[in-house]
């Protein structure tokens, strides 16, 4: 089999069956599957999925109720575990391919066995440069610490070089990282691994971690013009509390700095990250009653 198509699901139910017609539309001459996992959502993504499946008489399309929310890393890697491809596209259910085939990805991947990662052009649903999606620089230990203190919102600009801004999504280049949403990857370089992501990761810095991996392998991480996706970004995001989102993204930002650059980077942050969340704990309480 050439592709396995893994996505991961949570409260999806508005973007999963678009998701799913532009796959099948742009997968056209290969063999692929579509894994689907669905992490525990309280709204009828599972009732979506199953229907849509059913009417359009899907037969490549295999979905995993995990019941409860394994997070993003674990759900994946429980896809990844049945996943016949011989590479691997990671894929989030509010993305939407609108241009190009993913054969040509295989291709090109085929003909350049040094590349481990690649990712495509990522706009927005008028057909924008998404800022947000752009590929990223591997974080130094100063935007690790503009994050945890929250500095980032005062000096944004501070994140230009990090973010790429000006980043010219129609030339192929060579980048440190990209984003998770829309990951083709090949599955002999995360065999080696023994997962997709790492599963000490509940949520966020898990593609930073993958493609930190590729490059600690010898393997490039590419972005490739060769397709375009739209990517509504965070949608399950929005349904959740500020601090849940700080929690989890400053945790997953600990455990990255902890294992590719030891203490003497986790530990400072850390103590930089316990009193902002108190703060922002106490503010949650206080707004909630």
């Amino acid at each position: 089999m050439n592709l396995s198509i893994i996505t991961v699901t949570w409260n999806s139910e508005s973007t999963i069956c678009k998701q799913i017609a532009s796959v099948q539309k742009h997968a056209e001459g290969l063999s692929f599957e579509q894994i689907i996992v669905d992490n525990g959502s309280s709204d009828k993504s599972l009732e979506t999925i199953n229907t849509y499946i059913k009417d359009n008489d899907l037969k490549n399309i295999t979905v995993i109720d995990a019941k409860k929310n394994l997070g993003f890393g674990r759900a994946n890697n429980v896809a990844f575990d049945q996943a016949k491809g011989e590479y691997v596209l990671f894929l989030n259910p509010d993305m939407q391919i609108s241009d190009g085939q993913l054969k040509d990805l295989k291709t090109y991947m085929d003909k350049n066995t040094d590349v481990g990662i690649s990712s495509v052009r990522l706009v927005d649903q008028d057909n924008i440069v998404n800022k947000q999606a752009l590929p990223r620089l591997f974080p130094t230990f100063t935007i690790l610490y503009l994050f945890v203190s929250k500095a980032s919102l005062f000096f944004p600009f501070l994140l230009n070089d990090y973010l790429m801004e000006g980043f010219d999504i129609d030339k192929q280049q060579q980048v440190d990282s990209v984003r998770g949403s829309f990951m083709f990857t090949r599955k002999s370089f995360l065999d080696t691994l023994g997962w997709a992501f790492d599963p000490r990761y509940f949520i966020w810095f898990e593609d930073v971690d993958i493609c930190k991996e590729a490059n600690k392998h010898n393997l490039k991480v590419m972005h490739l013009p060769l397709m375009t996706c739209v990517d509504y970004i965070g949608q399950s995001f929005k349904q959740r509390q500020s601090f849940w989102k700080y929690n989890q993204f400053t945790t997953s930002l600990l455990q990255y700095a902890q294992k590719w650059h030891g203490p003497s980077w986790s530990i400072p942050l850390s103590v930089v990250q316990v009193p902002i969340k108190f703060l922002m704990k106490v503010r949650e309480l206080v707004t909630d009653n």
